[in-house]
C-alpha cells in the first residue's frame, strides 16, 4: 500500500472540499434535526459527505468509508482500509457562528490508525499525521507533550457533563474544574483533540462520540505522545458511540484516577 499517495490525495481532497464549504455560505443551507432537536445537520454536511464518497469510490474501490451522515457502507468490522469521515464536526457552530467547525479525518487499516487529518475550514489551519511519521500543524512538526499537573492544565470539557447527569458523578468533576487551571468548551470535538495535540489545551473529555468524531484526531494525539482512550481507560471504541478522553501523559492518569466516576 503506498500510504504516501495516499496522504497526498486526503489532504488534496480536504482541502477541495474545505473550499467548497466556504463558498456555501453564499447558497441556501437547508437545517435538519436528527434523533435530538439540538443534533442538526444540513444540506452542506450531506453534499460534503456524497462529495467524499463518490471521489473515494471511484479512485479507491476496494477502501470502505464510515460517514457520519449515512451515505457510505454498513461498518461492523475493523477488516481492510475504513476511511471514517465527519464532513462538517461542529454543525450547530457551523450554522451559527460560521466558524470552529472541522473536516474530520481518519484512515484505519485493519483497526490502525495510518493517517488523521483535521481542517479547521474558516482559518484554513490543518492538522494531520502519519503513524510513525510525527504530526504537523500546517508544515510546522508538532512536539512531543510533556506532563502537565491539572493545576496548570485547560481541561475541554462540555458545561452539561459538569451539571447533575445520568452518566457519570458530577461532583468529582466539579472538583477538577475547580482544582485545574481553566476549561474550554468548543463544540467540535475534532478540534478539540487538535488543540490537546497541539498543545492548546491539555485534556479533553467527552461521554458520547462517534468514531468519525475522533478517528483523525486519535492518530494527530498519538503521535505527540498523547493518550486517547474511553473513560474506562480501554482503547476508544471505533465501531460505535463511547466515552472519550484524550490528554497529556501523566495527566491522562490523574484524570481517569481521581475524578471520573460513571454511574
Amino acid at each position: 500500500m503506498n500510504w504516501g499517495a495516499i496522504d497526498r490525495y486526503a489532504k488534496s481532497l480536504i482541502k477541495e472540499a474545505g473550499h467548497k464549504i466556504r463558498i456555501s455560505f453564499f447558497s441556501t443551507i437547508d437545517i435538519d434535526s436528527k434523533a435530538e432537536a439540538n443534533d442538526l445537520v444540513t444540506n452542506i454536511d450531506r453534499e460534503i459527505e456524497r462529495f467524499f464518497i463518490r471521489r473515494i469510490k471511484n479512485d479507491f474501490p476496494d477502501h470502505r468509508i464510515f460517514g457520519e451522515e449515512g451515505f457510505g457502507d454498513e461498518i461492523d468490522s475493523l477488516e481492510g482500509i475504513i476511511w471514517m469521515l465527519d464532513p462538517i464536526d461542529g454543525t450547530m457552530n457551523f450554522i451559527h457562528q460560521k466558524r470552529n467547525f472541522a473536516i474530520s479525518l481518519g484512515i484505519y487499516a485493519d483497526g490502525i490508525g495510518m493517517l488523521g487529518y483535521i481542517y479547521d475550514v474558516m482559518n484554513d489551519d490543518f492538522y494531520h499525521a502519519f503513524k510513525d511519521e510525527g504530526a504537523y500543524f500546517n508544515d510546522e512538526r508538532l512536539p512531543v507533550l510533556e506532563n502537565t499537573p491539572l493545576e496548570e492544565a485547560i481541561i475541554g470539557v462540555n458545561a452539561s457533563w459538569v451539571a447533575p447527569n445520568r452518566k457519570i458523578e458530577n461532583e468529582p468533576i466539579v472538583e477538577m474544574v475547580h482544582k485545574c487551571r481553566g476549561t474550554r468548551s468548543y463544540g467540535s470535538a475534532a478540534m478539540e483533540l487538535a488543540y490537546v495535540s497541539s498543545g492548546r489545551i491539555d485534556a479533553y473529555l467527552s461521554l458520547r462520540l462517534s468514531p468519525w468524531d475522533i478517528a483523525g484526531g486519535i492518530v494527530i494525539a498519538h503521535e505527540v505522545g498523547a493518550i486517547a482512550t474511553n473513560l474506562k481507560g480501554e482503547p476508544p471504541h471505533l465501531l460505535g458511540q463511547d466515552t472519550f478522553i484524550v490528554a497529556r501523559p501523566g495527566l491522562h492518569d490523574e484524570i481517569l484516577r481521581n475524578y471520573i466516576k460513571l454511574k
